[in-house]
């Protein structure tokens, strides 16, 4: 910040009561303290009081009398979960009815075309597809081309799908391809929503499915319409088929009674500082296949609030942040992670990052006061510029489907200065069963269970984590808490205990305020030759850590004394970190030096050591990878989880070459 800069800003009128409030300070008191100290003091003396939590934050949970150790959130007046949050709202059927009534026919969802602003459709415009299946007590199936054919193949089977809509003719092309080859048989109609010539409704023809319009169905629709037959609350809503890391994707049955109670639990967990209104904006990015974008999408439509899809491209996505200026945004840790990074990469002097750690700081002290706020001082001199990047408007962000780091959340709540939620959950239980509070903004835990369900963590005797001491599998039980998976009883078996009990398959901790600190993960756990267990997850998470690192896959074999690791380094980070530790080159000559790859693997080590970890969960060995892992190469899922068989079948002569050169 120039002098110049600084003197402006006290000049703002918004500044007379500081202006006031300096004059009355001796000089010699101005000189000791300097510019930054005066502006510290005046900081600490007009910020505004913190509002009122809506429960004693030193105990979030309370434990359930005679349920083996489960808790329930605070917020409940009984043992009994919440359901629905409004009394006219018990399918997504008559959530959106409300939204209608509470917009008053309002804008609902946007779209844009490259360099064009948002066009609206009204809440009565968009009874298409998913409101329409609803409103006749049909099933919908997400399909996503990421899954790939082999997939969407097993999935349509499984599903017995006659009918799918797609938006581009290449993707009915595939789905024909597949009729052809008599791999799914049963497809009968395909709905395109572009432009497509005669020659595809040919093909169709030939192989006996009908290929039509979104308009020409529409106009069969007012043609003959009929009265709607609503659903139930315990009618299927959706099959959400999970991506899976392993073997094929299951289907998970999820209910209109399980996505309102879930959606009511995030409600009720913030009434008195979120409030959904038609004033807000939603900006959807992530997945409409993945629960936890569906479940805001709701929250978002039963309030008459407005839903603006970007175009379709990650990296147009800054653009159409500042177009819309959204006032909601759920992300995912990834997007946060380069966030940081960002703001950091650009602090590139020694006064500039001086600046920006001196202004987080005294951000993160009113965090700690349960105040969040972006009018201050420091949103004016430092973080107008992140927070205008945003579109502006940003009051509500929600993240979730992965850890996300403590240093870089607390920054992020600094910084925006918006309520910031992290959640945590799964499909299984629609989404969320554990939500940050509001006016606990520390960082490093996810929350209390939800106001719609319990949860009680069981023994894990082969990983030393044991119920009694406070830890081990998570386990969810409520309202939310799907029906099992479609046709897949041994699967079902799995998840769902004979009590109603989802096992998660994540380790957590209680902490003594009652939230939850996920500490593990049980599902990919594995013996290395001593028989010691690894779960990988745990160790990539501390790895990605590093500043060079971009992305980590964590192997060891039952044969094998030690762990090894593919590393991606950070394309952004790579070659300033490595300049400033003597080594030259573009990034892929830094992938490729030796002695780089030796000072990352040093940095995962350290920073291994720091977190805790044993010898044994330390890699011994690194090799370095240009790529980074994607949906589109095969190797994430469409939740950006690592997809570890693949990763081991895409990566096996770099295993098999490190174990046979590394000797311990």
């Amino acid at each position: 910040m120039q002098a110049h800069e600084l003197f402006r800003y006290f000049r703002m009128p918004e500044l007379v009561d500081f202006r006031q409030y300096v004059r009355t300070l001796p000089t010699n008191t101005l000189m000791g303290f300097g510019a930054f100290a005066a502006l510290t003091t005046f900081w600490y003396a007009t910020r505004p009081k913190p509002l009122k939590p809506p429960c004693d934050l030193s105990m979030q949970s309370v434990e359930v009398a005679g349920s083996g150790g489960a808790r329930r959130s605070a917020l409940l007046d009984s043992d009994e979960p919440l359901v629905y949050f409004y009394d006219d709202v018990t399918t997504l059927y008559e959530g959106f009815q409300r939204g209608i009534q509470v917009s008053n026919n309002g804008p609902c969802l946007g779209s844009r075309k490259p360099d064009q602003p948002y066009e609206w459709l009204s809440y009565k415009q968009w009874v298409i597809i998913e409101q329409g299946c609803f409103a006749y007590s049909m099933v919908i199936v997400p399909l996503y081309d990421t899954l790939g054919n082999e997939a969407i193949t097993y999935i349509v089977n499984k599903a017995e799908l006659s009918l799918v809509f797609v938006d581009k003719p290449e993707k009915a092309k595939l789905l024909l391809e597949g009729v052809e080859n008599k791999l799914i048989p049963g497809l009968k109609i395909i709905v395109v929503m572009d432009a497509y010539g005669s020659e595809l409704v040919e093909r169709g023809q030939r192989c006996g499915v009908e290929v039509t319009s979104m308009k020409a169905m529409e106009d069969l629709g007012r043609a003959n319409r009929r009265k709607p037959k609503p659903p139930a609350p315990e009618d299927l809503a959706v099959i959400c088929f999970t991506s899976g890391t392993t073997g094929n994707p299951k289907g998970a049955m999820v209910t209109h009674r399980n996505i309102v109670s879930d959606c009511s639990a995030f409600v009720k967990a913030t009434e008195n500082t979120v409030n959904p209104c038609p004033d807000d904006t939603l900006i959807s990015f992530l997945p409409l296949a993945h629960m936890f974008e569906r479940v805001v999408e709701c929250v978002m439509l039963c309030h008459g609030a407005k839903i603006g899809f970007f175009q379709g491209d990650i990296r147009l996505l800054m653009d159409d942040l500042k177009v819309l200026q959204p006032t909601v945004f759920p992300v995912v840790p990834r997007l946060l992670n380069r966030m940081f990074d960002r703001i950091f990469g650009q602090a590139n002097t020694t006064l500039k990052r001086w600046l920006l750690d001196f202004a987080s700081k005294r951000k993160e002290a009113e965090l700690r006061s349960g105040i969040i706020r972006n009018n201050s001082l420091w949103d004016r001199l430092i973080f107008h510029k992140v927070q205008s990047s945003l579109g502006g408007r940003v009051r509500l962000m929600v993240t979730g489907a992965a850890p996300v780091s403590a240093t870089v959340l607390t920054f992020l709540r600094a910084a925006l200065g918006c309520q910031f939620y992290e959640g945590y959950g799964q499909t299984e239980c629609t989404a969320g069963c554990c939500l940050t509070m509001p006016g606990d903004w520390t960082a490093g835990h996810v929350g209390a269970p939800m106001p719609c369900n319990l949860i009680k963590l069981v023994d894990v005797e082969e990983m030393n984590y044991m119920a009694a001491e406070g830890e081990g599998e998570v386990c969810v039980k409520g309202p939310n808490v799907f029906q099992g998976y479609l046709k897949d009883p041994a699967k079902t078996a799995e998840a769902l205990d004979k009590d109603g009990w989802l096992h998660t398959g994540d380790i957590g901790k209680w902490l003594p305020n009652g939230t939850l600190k996920i500490i593990d993960r049980k599902k990919h756990i594995f013996k290395l030759a001593q028989g010691e267990y690894i779960a990988p997850e745990k160790i990539e998470n501390i790895y990605m850590r590093s500043e060079p690192v971009a992305q980590v896959f964590v192997h060891g074999e039952s044969l094998q004394a030690f762990l090894i690791a593919i590393v991606v380094p950070d394309v952004e980070t790579l070659c300033s970190w490595a300049q400033k530790r003597g080594f030259e080159g573009s990034f892929e000559e830094l992938c490729r030096n030796k002695d780089v790859k030796k000072a990352i693997l040093e940095d995962m080590v350290r920073l291994g050591k720091d977190s805790g970890l044993k010898p044994f969960e330390q890699v011994k060995g690194i090799t370095l990878h240009p790529e980074l892992f994607s949906i589109d190469n095969g190797l994430l899922t469409p939740t950006m989880k690592a997809k570890r068989p693949e990763l081991r079948n895409y990566f096996r002569s770099q295993i098999d070459d490190l174990y046979s050169t590394i000797k311990v």
